[in-house]
């Protein structure tokens, strides 16, 4: 059984209910009707009831399992429409610009109703921005209690590997923080060494990367790794292996990693791959995806108070299918 197969099995048994907004791409109506016949999750397509099935129709996929909710004709968008202007009231927030809001963007509708628990999460981003994904989550949902930041990763599977844990990796921040500073680098690695946890089930090692592995170059980049693993060594959960700077291969790879760290107990060993700027991480992810041809689901999010996970603009059915079933496991630990 494959690492993406395994999540299913796992969403599985406990079904939640997961809200699709971009109803207007056919990539979503063909993931829903897969996610319905394996039973994954129940989905929610927001849009007009009518056009949903009529697009859906014109390329056979069958969605008649889904719930097809219309932000113009639902009972409960009044009610939406009150608790986003209580919510964003000291914005200057009127009813008037929610309900144009609800009526027109259906990510903040989708993100709604993960708000009043209509739905357990979201997954959007094949036609929007991260940004357009991600405003709505912080804007409404806000951030989970305790978390400093909200960060992104890649859960990234890599076939045929013999590096992390059986080829599968978290690749953080991949998608949303630019140029995180020191203290944000060690918050990212102590997310991401959960997300892993969850989603993979092993034990996470986390590696803190760099162009420089234990002061073999010197640079400010250097010294901002540096500390961020000093920082997140101090505030780490008890047990948590984690530790840096590493470049890549000294990271992942053994032999490399007991020749330039030799004594380290992540050297060579990682499956958490923590990059210290976001080009370095999308770079990396994409370079993994499309010369390595790994599987990347993302990016998902971490430390916002609800599961709401983007998608690559570039994605297929099939990854919104697994990123799906991340997000319906994810939900399960938010019980």
């Amino acid at each position: 059984m494959g690492f993406i197969d395994t999540l299913k099995e796992r969403a599985k048994a406990n079904v939640k209910t997961i809200v699709l907004p971009e109803t207007e791409d056919k990539r979503t109506l063909a993931a829903t009707e897969k996610i319905l016949k394996e039973g994954i999750a129940k989905v929610i397509l927001v849009g007009n009831e009518e056009a949903v099935k009529k697009s859906a129709a014109e390329d056979g996929y069958d969605i008649s399992g889904a719930q097809i909710v219309d932000p113009a004709t639902s009972e409960k968008t009044q009610g939406y429409i009150d608790k986003l202007v209580e919510l964003r009231q000291k914005k200057g927030m009127t009813p008037d610009q929610a309900k144009e809001i609800l009526l027109n963007q259906y990510l903040y509708y989708g993100v709604m109703m993960v708000k009043m628990g209509d739905a357990d999460g979201m997954v959007s981003g094949a036609c929007h921005s991260t940004a357009d994904t991600l405003r709505p989550c912080l804007q409404i949902l806000k951030t989970k209690p305790g978390t400093k930041l909200v960060s992104a990763f890649f859960l990234m599977v890599v076939p045929n590997c013999e590096y992390g844990a059986n080829g599968a990796f978290v690749f953080a921040d991949s998608g949303l923080n630019q140029n995180p500073t020191s203290e944000e680098l060690a918050a990212i690695a102590a997310s991401s060494a959960e997300s892993f946890e969850l989603l993979v089930q092993e034990k996470p090692i986390v590696a803190m990367l760099s162009h420089s592995t234990k002061g073999s170059a010197k640079h400010a980049d250097v010294d901002k790794v540096v500390e961020a693993t000093r920082i997140a060594k101090e505030n780490a959960k008890e047990g948590l292996l984690l530790d840096g700077e590493f470049q890549l291969d000294a990271a992942i790879v053994p032999e490399v990693g007991a020749s330039k760290a030799p004594g380290s107990p992540v050297a060579g060993k990682a499956n958490v791959l923590v990059f210290p700027d976001l080009d370095a991480g999308n770079i990396g992810y994409k370079l993994a995806q499309r010369l390595g041809k790994a599987e990347a689901y993302g990016p998902l999010t971490q430390g916002i108070a609800a599961p709401v996970n983007d998608l690559s603009r570039g994605c297929s059915a099939k990854d919104i299918e697994g990123v799906v079933a991340i997000t319906a496991v994810q939900c399960m630990a938010e019980e």
